[in-house]
């Protein structure tokens, strides 16, 4: 089926794990899943036998994320949440002025990234997720203090994500300049930066347009767990 490729960020979860990170998916075939040591993130193509096949998965992970539409749960499993998201992608090369030396990150800074995106954003960066994409940093004083990266990932399109400062050092314009540098490093590799932001995170959403994205359309992250047993 040919599928136009704007659509496919209707549906990010299940092309990326089609397309760049197939090698990391959890595939049963009408859903797929990260493994959930890379991220806790699935998407579906058609809701045919999909509620057998996220209990499969609710074995592997205790809590995580269905993007897209409303997923049909079995009797095992509930919803925690529905978290409505905007969609936003990038209209071309952010032209700021950077006044920070941002580092692109190796595999030694796994263990101080993964700590600083806990502390701000807890429960969606997992051991595994600096794998999937490049990450880049500001450091003062020896310390990481303000990250972003790249997540999904597509044919055409790359997701900016873990957009995080640290508490003490945020209002120093970290979060706009990396954002830049991480989307036009996406352009430079000729596909498109698009991320997820809480619909409700206005500061977030302002810093984004300033940087030249647009919002494209609203998207759920529907959390999932284990059923209570009373």
């Amino acid at each position: 089926m040919n599928v136009n490729r704007h659509t496919k960020l209707d549906n990010p979860v299940w092309y990326s794990l089609s397309e760049s990170h197939e090698q990391v998916a959890v595939d049963y075939k009408t859903i797929k899943f990260y493994q959930p040591d890379y991220c806790p993130f699935g998407g579906f193509e058609n809701s045919t036998g999909i509620a057998e096949h996220i209990d499969a998965y609710a074995a592997l992970a205790d809590n995580f994320f269905v993007v897209g539409e409303q997923p049909e749960l079995s009797g095992n499993l509930e919803f925690i949440k529905e978290l409505v998201c905007l969609q936003m992608v990038a209209r071309g090369s952010i032209d700021i002025k950077t006044t920070e030396e941002i580092i692109q990150l190796t595999e030694g800074h796994n263990s101080i990234l993964y700590d600083l995106v806990n502390l701000v954003q807890p429960g969606y960066f997992k051991r595994k997720t600096a794998l999937l994409g490049n990450y880049f940093g500001i450091f003062k004083n020896n310390e990481l203090v303000a990250v972003t990266g790249e997540r999904m990932k597509m044919h055409d399109f790359t997701e900016v994500s873990a957009v995080v400062t640290h508490p003490k050092h945020t209002g120093k314009g970290y979060a706009r300049q990396l954002t830049a540098h991480t989307a036009n490093n996406i352009f430079s590799q000729k596909k498109t930066p698009f991320l997820h932001v809480a619909e409700n995170n206005l500061a977030a959403i302002k810093l984004y347009e300033k940087s030249g994205f647009e919002t494209r359309r609203k998207i759920s992250f529907w959390n999932i767990t284990k059923r209570h047993k009373v």
